[in-house]
């Protein structure tokens, strides 16, 4: 396998082993990039809707929950 990494691939033959900084300081791959942001605002679109589902429908459920139907109806 050729690395696209130049830099990385000579210190580690220099040095008998892989630099953390020449490693992970000059790597960056924009498809990775793109999947963890997708990833995050597929997280903070769930947690804004679920809250909001909550609010909506959490007071009435646990009203049915503890107090039967006669809490709903009021």
């Amino acid at each position: 396998m050729v690395s696209r990494n130049v830099h990385s691939t000579h210190i580690h033959r220099r040095y008998g082993g892989t630099s953390v900084s020449g490693t992970l300081g000059s790597v960056w791959d924009p498809q990775a990039a793109f999947v963890v942001g997708v990833v995050l605002l597929e997280a903070i679109v769930l947690h804004v809707g679920y809250g909001g589902l909550s609010r909506l429908v959490g007071p009435r459920l646990l009203a049915t929950i503890a107090g039967g139907d006669d809490a709903v109806r009021r």
